[in-house]
């Protein structure tokens, strides 16, 4: 509960930023721009956030595997508050000029670097402390933060979006930046009660810990970093296509209320997702990782062939249905899934390095998908260059997933152990 609960402050906390960034940033930071380029810039800021995360996950997963992961959960949650509360005080470009956007960009990679450290220690406190046989079911419980804090950063958007758009343009958006303060104060109570990592716990005691932990992931070889950084990059893709990418695109229909109707889909598809999330956990002990990973990876490719049809038809059931398959089923099995196949690949001295590096560098990648499509379509109103990358991704993210042999629970976290107690003479 510590782990997802403030697993779900954070990322509510982050996607306040790109939901409104597909809203309201652009005129409100960009102003002296086409509308085409307000939403480049308002999407280059989204992707500054990814570019600091794994230099946060370097920096905390450095002192997680050194120090322990309780302190850096607390650090993370405060760093990342605080950093959002800013966000609504800070003056637009029409009162303080081009120190407006310098400031947002300022604070989103302050953003990125706590919520860089955030992952890693969340589901590696839950997962750590899982049965070996339940490690997936335990590890997804964090992760159903993610669409936890989606949820609530689309919720309150939907409200404030409510407003007369004068008020909504001037006050109206700060609101719910302001309110993370209050969550973060919860978060930060609830976690100061978690126990630390017994796993980390008996590495510390037994003398384990690396000086530098970063050089041991590395010294285990390049493959498991390569396929853990495939595997999230098609985890991330699916987030920046449909929830950013599409998002905008969408909002932009013809249809009256489009926007207000996309992002009820949105609403009820990170719900669905937050439902079925240990559901996947659960089945990846069950039938394995790599089968519950392919499937939804599979899944959010299929969907993605009808997504722009339907999210621009008016239809408020078809609407759903998109977000329904892609972030309730498909987006949820490979996140279900996804923390325990990281963790089984990298020994609990340098683990929390080893997912920094692994997920943060996907999770980096991918943030630029929404970019990449918005500067290929130009003025063009297609979805086509963002279906294209998720695909691309797609394929990379189930070649890495596929190839090569995956390791049973427990099998890598059993190894330092046993050349421990070789080494003490104990074994």
């Amino acid at each position: 509960m510590g782990s997802t609960i403030g697993s779900a402050i954070e990322w509510y906390d982050f996607y306040l930023y790109s939901t409104a960034s597909a809203l309201v940033l652009g005129p409100l930071f960009f102003p002296n721009q086409s509308p085409t380029a307000g939403v480049l810039a308002s999407f280059a800021t989204y992707a500054a956030g990814f570019v600091a995360r794994p230099l946060g996950g370097v920096i905390f997963g450095h002192f997680g595997d050194r120090i322990g992961r309780k302190s850096m959960l607390v650090l993370t949650l405060i760093i990342m508050g605080t950093a959002t509360f800013l966000v609504g005080v800070l003056p637009t470009y029409e009162q303080a000029g081009v120190l407006a956007p310098i400031l947002l960009v300022l604070l989103r990679v302050l953003q990125g670097i706590g919520l860089g450290g955030e992952w890693g220690g969340g589901v590696l406190m839950s997962g750590e402390h899982a049965p070996l046989n339940r490690r997936g079911l335990f590890a997804s419980f964090p992760a159903s933060g993610f669409p936890l804090g989606l949820f609530g950063s689309a919720v309150v958007f939907r409200l404030v979006s409510q407003l007369p758009e004068d008020q909504l343009m001037t006050w109206g958006w700060r609101l719910p930046f302001l309110a993370s303060i209050v969550l973060v104060f919860v978060g930060v109570f609830v976690r100061l009660g978690v126990t630390e990592s017994p796993e980390f716990v008996h590495v510390r005691e037994t003398g384990g810990r690396s000086r530098v932990p970063l050089t041991g992931v590395f010294q285990q070889g390049w493959a498991p970093v390569l396929r853990g950084a495939f595997a999230s990059l098609g985890l991330a893709m699916i987030v920046s296509i449909y929830s950013v990418y599409l998002l905008s695109f969408a909002s932009s229909g013809p249809h009256d209320g489009q926007g207000a109707k996309v992002l009820n889909g949105l609403l009820i598809g990170a719900l669905a997702e937050a439902v079925l999330l240990p559901v996947a956990g659960l089945l990846s002990d069950l039938l394995g990782r790599r089968p519950v990973l392919l499937f939804g990876y599979t899944v959010c490719a299929l969907v993605s062939l009808v997504a722009p049809q339907w999210l621009l038809s008016g239809d408020q059931t078809l609407i759903v249905l998109t977000f329904l398959l892609a972030m309730g089923i498909g987006h949820a099995a490979v996140y279900g899934a996804i923390s325990a196949f990281l963790i089984d690949m990298f020994p609990p001295e340098h683990r929390y390095s080893a997912l920094a590096v692994t997920y943060q560098l996907g999770a980096t990648a991918a943030s630029f998908g929404p970019l990449a499509a918005v500067a290929i379509a130009g003025s063009v109103h297609t979805a086509t260059p963002g279906i294209l990358l998720l695909w691309g991704c797609l394929a990379a993210a189930a070649v890495a997933v596929a190839a090569g042999r995956i390791p049973r629970p427990g099998e890598v976290s059993a190894r330092p152990v046993r050349q421990e107690a070789e080494r003490t003479g104990t074994a």
